[in-house]
């Protein structure tokens, strides 16, 4: 929550609409430093003076049902507080994408109807009992 002073400088630096798709997607208001913005279309902004500490990073998600688990991994770290540089400017995050390295981005499907479900590939070893009534 901010105060009435702080969202009054931030209307005035970022503007009315911007305040409006602020209030609804993030619940505040913030102006800072434009960074970069991923291959999702993700924006990451940065306001080092006015922000309150470890609140000065945030992420302007592109798809309006985002889902935290769409910030690539080297962005993830910045927004962390991992690394002080944005992988734009990190020569080791800035080395592209490993070996190892999953080539496009896996949603988190928990709570979907697609999140895995165990299942038991061997023979029960106790079986329910069927009670058989004769007729009468």
């Amino acid at each position: 929550m901010s105060t009435i002073m702080r969202t009054l400088r931030n209307i005035r630096k970022i503007g009315i609409k911007e305040y409006a798709h602020q209030m609804q997607y993030i619940g505040d208001t913030k102006a800072g430093t434009y960074i970069a913005t991923d291959k999702y279309g993700n924006k990451y902004y940065e306001n080092l003076e006015q922000e309150l500490p470890l609140r000065t990073r945030w992420v302007d998600y592109k798809q309006k049902e985002y889902d935290p688990a769409q910030i690539e991994p080297g962005w993830h770290a910045w927004m962390s507080y991992l690394v002080d540089k944005p992988p734009t400017e990190d020569a080791v995050l800035k080395t592209g994408q490993r070996s190892w390295e999953i080539p496009e981005h896996r949603p988190n499907l928990t709570a979907s109807r697609a999140a895995f479900k165990t299942y038991s590939t061997v023979k029960p070893k106790i079986h329910a009992w069927q009670p058989v009534a004769k007729p009468r």
